[in-house]
């Protein structure tokens, strides 16, 4: 399988044997279908099955071969591992990847400290004209330090995304495989257990479509809000319709539910991740993963304060902190688990 990690090589073949001649969870989600249709298994075919699985771990729960049997088996864990290891070894820098996943909290902690005390002293040296945000930093010096903050970072993104569907043999994109990946993408429902009854993350007995819907705000509400992002540069540069924006404008209708979203969904998510065994995912990155939900909680969150605080004396000081969170998110973006959506995309699109 994966030649860096031979220990997890021969795991992952020892219990995806094990579960081929079992079959017991066919209908859990789409891991096991094209598990069990595989001629043989690969490296290749390692790493797509590991971007299928959302970690519900409703197969660990109903797996009669799960500790304390003499098997052991643990595929959700197993597969969180060769999924971690794939975003690693297509990133580049692979070092930066791995540093944040060990260390997350204190790389994104610094990053946001560190980011917004920079902006907090450029806003020091007020334009001298601009309304709203713009009185304190001037829309030309946000575009001139946001714009390849966003854009390279998305190239890296995409480069690694490309290595990976070279890797996994992605293809020819299908009409069908196009409208399984919108379904199961909208619906989430490879975290519906296989029956809309949800899956058992945080509790193995208890059955919860919590996480599911956790999963759906949060991402519902990072594309309100960068529909409203996007909107705006539309109304800035189009029709010459500048900020700040009225409340009942497209980009606060858009932004103020996104952002509200964005922050019960990711609240959510780290209440869930605080109640599951860490012991069923990849245990050496819980930190890591905490740290992606709560700098996605930290964007939204301070983007909400700041339009709460408008026109009070608080804005410098709450603008220089929501902007430097949203620029931390920006760099991190190739390092962090933000990618387990674009490869998780590509794994259903590829899907066999």
């Amino acid at each position: 399988m994966l030649d860096n990690t031979p220990n997890l090589q021969d795991e992952a073949a020892r219990q995806f044997q094990i579960c081929n001649s079992c079959r017991y969870c066919e209908g859990y989600c789409d891991v096991f279908p094209q598990l069990f249709a595989l001629p043989e298994m690969t490296a290749a075919s390692a790493t797509h099955l590991a971007n299928l699985c959302h970690n519900c771990r409703g197969c660990y729960y109903a797996c009669q071969y799960s500790p304390p049997h003499e098997f052991d088996l643990n595929l959700p864990a197993v597969l969180a591992e060769l999924r971690q290891d794939t975003w690693e070894r297509h990133a580049r820098p692979q070092a930066l990847a791995r540093v944040f996943h060990s260390h997350g909290v204190a790389v994104a902690a610094a990053l946001i400290a560190g980011f917004a005390l920079l902006f907090f002293l450029m806003a020091t040296l007020r334009p001298e004209s601009g309304e709203g945000f713009y009185a304190y930093l001037a829309h030309n010096a946000m575009v001139a330090i946001f714009a390849p903050a966003f854009l390279l970072p998305l190239a890296g993104l995409a480069y690694s995304l490309r290595s990976y569907w070279r890797e996994i043999g992605g293809g020819r994109i299908t009409w069908a495989s196009l409208r399984h990946m919108g379904s199961s993408v909208a619906r989430m429902k490879n975290l519906s257990g296989g029956a809309d009854q949800g899956c058992n993350f945080e509790q193995g007995a208890r059955y919860s479509n919590a996480r599911r819907y956790a999963h759906q705000a949060t991402l519902w509400g990072f594309l309100m809000c960068f529909a409203a992002t996007s909107v705006a540069t539309l109304m800035h540069y189009g029709l010459g319709w500048e900020a700040p924006y009225p409340f009942w404008s497209p980009p606060k209708l858009l932004g103020v539910p996104g952002g509200i979203l964005l922050c019960l969904g990711t609240g959510a998510l780290a209440w869930l991740k605080l109640r599951a065994d860490p012991e069923l995912g990849a245990a050496r990155v819980w930190g890591g993963e905490m740290a992606f939900v709560l700098l996605l909680f930290t964007v939204s969150a301070t983007g909400l304060a700041l339009y709460a605080a408008t026109g009070t004396g608080a804005v410098p000081a709450l603008l220089a902190i929501h902007l430097g969170a949203v620029f931390a998110f920006f760099v991190l973006t190739p390092y962090t688990k933000m990618v387990h959506g674009f490869y998780r995309t590509a794994a259903l699109l590829a899907r066999r």
